[in-house]
């Protein structure tokens, strides 16, 4: 039993659903998985074990930012051999490329985090996605008459409230497409640990035009991404 997900050896699937609300693991569960049952409400961070067309799927709500997904994922690799991690997140958009409700598949992440320079002496590590859940994503995304989507870098803030917004200028010249708060941690441990991981993120707010949508929208109506990370992690 971890310290922070509290389950039980065999509660978890190998293949886990990681959006950073709770709520919205409860609502992924309630709504995509079948025979859907609770196997942690430790510190409210709800996690749901269920099936989707016949494959074992888990839900596990991570919180926001890259050191709290990252106590989540440490333990979803290391106590229960958790091999595939797929982020469905929201994310703001950075450029006229893209609007609100479309999708954004992160081939890599850029991010402003201290996290990686400890960890490799100042080196700039490029955490990047499994390329198999990638491009089952990106053929998911393709075979569905729904949102516009697109593919390619993120920037994972550590900030939601930056000190210094404008920044984001330079990321956006050099292709960054949108900014969340995880999936560079994400793939890094996804990397050190030799699992597969992926981030899938609903744009709901755009940074150049102030658009949002509201915090219920955010939590239950980004289905799209839901059935587009469950076909692309078992389909």
């Amino acid at each position: 039993m971890s310290t922070h997900i509290g389950a039980q050896p065999g509660d978890i699937a190998p293949t886990v659903l990681l959006p950073g609300d709770p709520l919205r693991a409860r609502w992924i569960a309630e709504t995509f998985l079948d025979d859907a049952r609770c196997y942690s409400e430790v510190r409210g961070m709800y996690g749901f074990t269920g099936s989707w067309n016949g494959h074992p799927v888990s839900v596990q709500g991570s919180g926001m930012g890259q050191p709290s997904m990252a106590i989540y994922v440490n333990e979803l690799f290391t106590d229960y051999d958790v091999q595939s991690v797929v982020r469905v997140g929201s994310c703001g958009a950075v450029t006229d490329r893209v609007g609100v409700r479309d999708i954004v598949i992160a081939s890599g992440a850029c991010t402003d985090s201290s996290m990686n320079r400890i960890a490799f002496h100042g080196i700039d590590y490029a955490p990047v996605a499994d390329f198999g859940l990638l491009r089952g994503a990106v053929e998911a995304a393709e075979a569905r008459d729904g949102s516009p989507f697109h593919v390619g870098l993120i920037f994972s803030s550590d900030s939601f409230y930056p000190a210094r917004p404008e920044l984001l200028g330079e990321m956006v010249a050099y292709g960054v497409l949108a900014v969340e708060m995880e999936a560079s941690a994400l793939y890094t441990l996804a990397a050190r640990h030799g699992r597969r991981a992926l981030a899938i993120c609903t744009v709901s707010d755009h940074i150049v035009t102030g658009e949002e949508t509201t915090s219920q929208e955010r939590e239950q109506t980004f289905g799209e991404m839901v059935e587009i990370a469950l076909t692309a992690a078992v389909g």
